[in-house]
């Protein structure tokens, strides 16, 4: 191969080389600041394939989509003197790609910066709210304000700001045990309550039935005194009546259920054969005897 031809090779790399080095492509979820030699040349935000001086520009590129950023727990005095252990997520995208690479230049320091940005808006809102007041309705308006604090803040990075939200808010774990073991003291001592004034309403109402018990049984046993004692009386005028109209029948019928009651199974009696108690044994309607 003569110089020539090694020449004219050289110049085609060097040629294939320079286009190559003069065009970059933009893909369709990013924008790209072209730079050269540290200066800002451009911003290119559509998507396809650009041209650049070769060699002597470079491209940064930036993602346009939406961002995410999860800040650590942090422990927080609200104004009420109360402690809260917070954790946060923020949504942000690269609003001004210029300015965000004139002050943080890569993502990873805008995260670093942002972090420090919300927790300072949130200890600074939060400072002045109190327990109560996150855990109602103005919470919404709390969180506004420190998404309000955060953008305005985040703009001189060229970051917008979107949404700013407290995942996670508890109590620090001291402070829950001690939440706990006053919340168990005080069911313990309402539960001791009501098992007291129970005994006393089941002490009242068991009197109350007893008293009652005893009156209905007092009212039952005198009803029964009554209710007896018209029974012998209809009993005897019955017996009164049947005497007179068959006295000898009503003899029998007595000396009979006599016999029943005295003579039943076990019964000894010693009476003499002539004894007037069986004098219907002996025969006769008059049992023998006139």
């Amino acid at each position: 191969m003569n110089r020539a031809s090694v020449i004219a090779l050289g110049v085609a790399a060097a040629a294939v080389l320079a286009a190559a080095s003069s065009l970059f492509i933009v893909e369709q979820p990013e924008q790209a600041l072209v730079v050269r030699l540290g200066a800002f040349r451009a911003t290119v935000e559509s998507p396809g394939l650009h041209v650049k001086a070769p060699f002597i520009d470079s491209v940064v590129y930036y993602d346009k989509r939406l961002l995410g950023m999860e800040s650590p727990d942090e422990q927080i005095i609200l104004g009420d003197q109360k402690r809260l252990v917070v954790d946060t997520y923020t949504r942000f995208r690269i609003a001004d790609p210029l300015r965000f690479f004139q002050t943080v230049r890569t993502e990873a320091n805008a995260r670093s910066q942002m972090t420090q940005i919300v927790q300072s808006a949130m200890r600074r809102v939060l400072g002045t709210v109190t327990l109560p007041s996150i855990l109602s309705a103005d919470r919404d308006n709390i969180m506004r304000q420190i998404q309000q604090d955060v953008s305005d803040e985040a703009k001189s990075y060229g970051v917008q700001v979107v949404d700013v939200r407290i995942r996670r808010a508890d109590l620090p774990e001291e402070t829950s045990q001690a939440i706990y073991a006053r919340m168990r003291s005080e069911r313990e001592r309402q539960a001791k309550q009501l098992r007291a004034q129970g005994y006393e309403w089941g002490q009242e109402i068991r009197a109350r039935a007893d008293r009652d018990r005893t009156v209905i049984l007092a009212e039952a046993q005198r009803q029964a005194q009554i209710l007896h004692g018209e029974g012998d009386a209809e009993a005897n005028r019955i017996y009164a009546a049947a005497f007179t109209q068959d006295p000898q029948f009503f003899a029998l019928y007595r000396s009979l259920q006599a016999y029943k009651a005295a003579l039943g199974e076990g019964t000894t009696l010693v009476l003499s054969p002539d004894s007037d108690f069986f004098r219907y044994f002996s025969g006769g309607p008059n049992g023998g005897r006139r």
